[in-house]
């Protein structure tokens, strides 16, 4: 799930600022990005989100003030001066050029200046750091549970289209049994025509073929986790994993009931309307899910 909190506090001369960003993800993982001085902190940001996010792609990002060991002057780098002047020797007495070299030049050069002291958070850093992230863990996860609250009702709405069409299948499933066994049995004779066969053990062959062409099974297993699916729902929590599954078991039921009701006629064109209709709903909670804690 998406979602967004900043929380700012004082601290020392400054100002300490937590920014949390969540995005959909499969799992958990987490990216901080912070100052070098906040490196001693890495593992309490890590333990502290991934007790309460348990899935997403979460950024977090940490401002705070330094305060330098040493009163921050900047330190001349004098081996970097020594090797930059004696290249540009090396290079004047190869190429016979009578040339100095130019002091302000190499004084611009990236690093010829270092930090006179490693910079420190304050000691009060960490307190305020673990305070700060845990009410953007809070803000956060009100953000998250407000947009997951809606995927859930929309989620609730495909789940009670695909109970409505095991129902409506329920129904129109006897008189199609009935009528694909006998367009079975008359097929049968047409292609039997002049062999001698025992009527009773065609019946018999007829009601094996028609037996294997129910969905009563598919059926009660379709309306058992979708109803599962709604608890499910119904009861929060994390649930991903569980709806993975279920999603999985639905689907595989559909298709069974597609693929047993063709030659059924008209019937069974309503039933295939139907059970396409069900797996459509089925795959939008699928989508939906991903986005589900």
């Amino acid at each position: 799930m998406t979602g967004f909190a900043r929380v700012r506090r004082p601290l020392g001369e400054g100002e300490l600022v937590v920014s949390l960003k969540s995005l959909n993800h499969r799992g958990l993982d987490i990216q901080i990005h912070a100052p070098a001085a906040a490196d001693p902190f890495e593992n309490t940001i890590r333990a502290m989100v991934k007790e309460r996010v348990l899935r997403g792609h979460v950024e977090v990002r940490v401002s705070l003030p330094q305060a330098p060991v040493n009163g921050g002057a900047p330190a001349l780098n004098h081996a970097l001066l020594e090797e930059y002047l004696k290249a540009f020797r090396e290079a004047a007495d190869r190429h016979g050029l009578d040339s100095k070299p130019d002091l302000n030049a190499a004084l611009r050069l990236p690093g010829m200046f270092a930090e006179g002291g490693e910079a420190e958070p304050p000691p009060e850093a960490e307190p305020a750091l673990r305070e700060a992230l845990s009410q953007a863990l809070d803000d956060l996860n009100c953000f998250r549970a407000r947009e997951g609250a809606e995927i859930a009702r929309e989620m609730r709405s495909h789940n009670a289209r695909v109970a409505e069409a095991a129902e409506q299948i329920e129904k129109i499933r006897d008189g199609a049994a009935a009528a694909f066994q006998s367009r079975l049995a008359e097929r049968l004779k047409d292609l039997l025509k002049g062999a001698q066969l025992d009527p009773q053990r065609l019946a018999q062959e007829a009601a094996i073929l028609a037996d294997r062409s129910d969905i009563g099974e598919e059926l009660a297993r379709l309306k058992i986790h979708s109803a599962q699916l709604a608890g499910l729902l119904e009861g929060g929590g994390e649930v991903g994993k569980k709806l993975d599954f279920l999603l999985q078991e639905m689907n595989r039921e559909t298709n069974t009931i597609l693929s047993k009701t063709n030659g059924m006629g008209e019937a069974g064109l309503k039933i295939t309307e139907l059970a396409l209709e069900a797996k459509s709903a089925i795959e939008k909670i699928r989508e939906q899910s991903l986005n589900l804690e």
